[in-house]
């Protein structure tokens, strides 16, 4: 049986290096509602490559 998944993305603000946590709350939140956390992605720097923004990616079962 093959099983499909279905994915979202979610974005989150950082402090610079994961300092905020915002990203706990928003896993915490979605895992509750049967998402499940498969990674982080960042998609905004700031001028010194610090980590400004990602997308974190959950996916559930359909």
């Amino acid at each position: 049986m093959i099983k499909i998944y279905k994915y979202i993305y979610v974005e989150a603000k950082a402090a610079g290096t994961f300092r905020s946590s915002e990203h706990r709350e928003l896993i915490d939140k979605y895992s509750e509602e049967g998402w499940r956390f498969i990674t982080a992605i960042p998609t905004v720097f700031s001028g010194y490559g610090l980590i400004r923004q990602f997308d974190l990616i959950f996916e559930k079962e359909i």
